[in-house]
């Protein structure tokens, strides 16, 4: 029985990789299969897509309520209120904001107080980005969408929010009667 031979070489592209290596038995050559990751990736980039239409056609082919039902409605409005609140305001996501925006102090718990910067689309954006009621609009339509193609995901998503909207709302109601007595 023959021994198999065992080699370290580079693989591939050692600028990225530098230290990482392929084993090569008994003379068969292991190469990196990077093009047909790509091309995986394609496919399921086109399968995504298909599962899309697929998911689009299947939902034009449900009858739609005629009205949505007040527990969704109330759920969209308080995730709403809290993703709104959370994108425009909070200071976690002002570095999302920093390409728009120029940072003036704080704006409250939490909150930043920032100014839109920039001319055309960049003040456009900025201005978007900064107001908490005209991204309700959008975020909003997403949810409704969400309820359309996917309900209960988007219901266990909006739930989420939803919770931290009332919590938020208990803590300022706490903070408000500590500070009454």
């Amino acid at each position: 029985m023959r021994a198999a031979r065992v080699s370290l070489v580079y693989d591939g592209d050692h600028r990225r990789h530098p230290r990482r290596r392929r084993i090569h038995r008994a003379g068969v050559r292991t190469r990196r299969r990077a093009p047909a990751r790509r091309l995986r990736a394609c496919d399921g980039d086109v399968f995504g897509c298909g599962h899309d239409a697929w998911r689009c056609r299947a939902v034009a082919q449900r009858p739609l309520l005629e009205r949505p039902s007040l527990v969704d409605l109330g759920l969209v409005a308080l995730a709403t209120t809290k993703v709104a609140r959370l994108v425009a305001r909070d200071s976690v996501t002002s570095p999302l904001r920093a390409p728009f925006t120029r940072y003036e102090g704080p704006g409250g718990p939490g909150a930043v107080h920032e100014e839109v910067r920039g001319r055309g689309v960049r003040h456009s954006i900025g201005e978007l980005v900064t107001c908490p009621f005209c991204l309700s609009q959008w975020i909003a339509t997403g949810f409704t969408f969400g309820l359309l193609l996917s309900p209960r995901v988007t219901r266990q998503v909006a739930g989420v929010f939803a919770a931290l909207e009332v919590a938020d709302f208990l803590q300022f109601a706490r903070a408000a009667a500590e500070k009454a007595s």
